[in-house]
């Protein structure tokens, strides 16, 4: 299994991350990651992190506070 994040602007359009698609083990590196790396993504235009289980969504959530 491998753990990665697609990203979304707001209506769904996917955004390309401003460096590599960062694979991962397991699903708690991915969210570590996500948690240390949300604000430069924000910046990077990205408002929705979906977490996938090789091609299948656990679930998104929004980068932005509040």
């Amino acid at each position: 299994m491998v753990w990665t994040w697609r990203y979304e602007k707001t209506d769904g359009t996917v955004v390309a991350p401003s460096g590599p698609l960062e694979e991962f083990a397991g699903q708690g590196d991915a969210e570590t990651w996500i948690g240390e790396s949300w604000k430069q993504l924000v910046e990077d235009g990205v408002d929705t992190a979906v977490l996938l289980d090789d091609d299948r969504e656990i679930y998104s959530m929004s980068l932005h506070e509040g």
